[in-house]
């Protein structure tokens, strides 16, 4: 890569980011700091059982001010984006809608597929950089044989973040770098801290930015409350696989599938969130052995290592459902243009509508899908 390129990195606040600067500045490339400001951790404190105080992780302004810092500690020049409004409107407003209606939505995903790395991307082209590099956990390439650029799990399968960015297109993909894609996480700790970056020893942030904490009920009621409208009443039955109504709920937002607490349910026996049905807003119980089931159906498709599959076309593959979900052996097959259906060969516990199923052959992310 020539050192002529102009890159601007992702710069969150966090050690990653902060240490893909100090490599890519040490290796003499001209750098650009970016920081997406994407939500304002104060706006709805007080809002319907938020604390008055919010202490975020990302997108905190103490992130800010420790991605400036280190912009000004490998002096690089550094902006901060104002993106809040975009992010409510394709990542936050999403969000509210898939969980009032019954489904378990990746916010994450949406921000990576929608609007993060389409606005680097775009305010690195203002700038004049030729190329964005951010943080993540895994790697890419240009495979001249199938002409496509390939996505690929880290070195350190550990920190493997491949399941958040099936759906990055070619375009995107040809113009990002991933400069940790082949290191171990404790490496990186060990280059910020010789690069005498002060967020060498910041925790990483296990939280979804707009959700401190992870209260998502809470969230909900203060996000509608602050816009002036009323939670939707989706109250209803809690049943058996039978039928059997043994007891009632205050709304199907509460409740994601494989849930076990909060169901208010005395049982001999655990009971776990099976399905949730918005029409009729019941929401079906039973046991963990029900969880289990070999096949799962998804929408809204993007392929990487391939252009797709043909109508009936089958593919094997290893699927994960979850991010921390071990890869499970499938056979995957079209069944429309933007949908395809999977069995896998053992039973998988609790396959969640509203959640990704990103598709691996090997290494490789062959692509990924939405779980309907």
């Amino acid at each position: 890569m020539p050192t002529a390129e102009t890159i601007a990195v992702a710069m969150s606040g966090g050690v990653d980011s902060s240490a893909v600067a100090a490599l890519l500045r040490a290796q003499g490339h001209t750098l650009v700091g970016l920081t997406l400001q994407l939500w304002n951790q104060r706006r709805l404190a007080g809002h319907e059982g938020m604390p008055e105080a919010v202490q975020g992780r990302c997108c905190s302004i103490d992130d800010v001010y420790d991605a400036r810092r280190v912009a000004e500690q490998l002096d690089i020049p550094y902006y901060l984006v104002n993106q809040q409004a975009r992010f409510e409107a394709e990542v936050v407003r999403p969000f509210v809608s898939e969980y009032l209606a019954g489904r378990t939505p990746i916010p994450c995903t949406l921000c990576n597929n929608h609007l993060k790395f389409d606005q680097l991307l775009i305010t690195a082209r203002q700038i004049g950089a030729d190329k964005i590099a951010t943080g993540h956990y895994a790697r890419n390439h240009f495979d001249e044989t199938r002409n496509r650029w390939i996505l690929s799990r880290p070195e350190d399968k550990s920190k493997d973040q491949t399941y958040f960015l099936f759906g990055l297109t070619q375009e995107q993909l040809s113009r990002t770098l991933f400069p940790l894609g082949e290191m171990q996480k404790p490496a990186v700790r060990v280059m910020a801290s010789e690069a005498g970056l002060n967020v060498a020893t910041k925790p990483d942030s296990q939280e979804i930015c707009f959700i401190p904490g992870g209260d998502y009920n809470t969230f909900l009621r203060a996000y509608l409350d602050e816009q002036g409208e009323d939670l939707p009443d989706s109250s209803g039955e809690l049943v058996t696989t039978t039928g059997q109504v043994v007891g009632h709920h205050a709304g199907i937002h509460s409740f994601t599938v494989g849930q076990r607490k909060g169901l208010g349910l005395t049982s001999p026996d655990p009971l776990y969130v099976l399905k949730i049905h918005p029409d009729s807003h019941q929401v079906t119980v039973g046991s963990d052995n029900d969880l289990m089931a070999t096949e799962l159906n998804a929408d809204r498709l993007n392929w990487i290592s391939i252009p797709g599959l043909d109508a009936g076309q089958t593919i094997r593959v290893s699927i994960k459902i979850r991010h921390r979900h071990t890869p499970a052996l499938a056979t995957l097959r079209s069944t429309g243009p933007e949908t395809v259906q999977a069995i896998f060969d053992t039973p998988q516990r609790a396959i969640t509508p509203g959640q990704s199923a990103v598709f691996y052959q090997e290494d490789e992310v062959v692509g990924g899908g939405w779980i309907i």
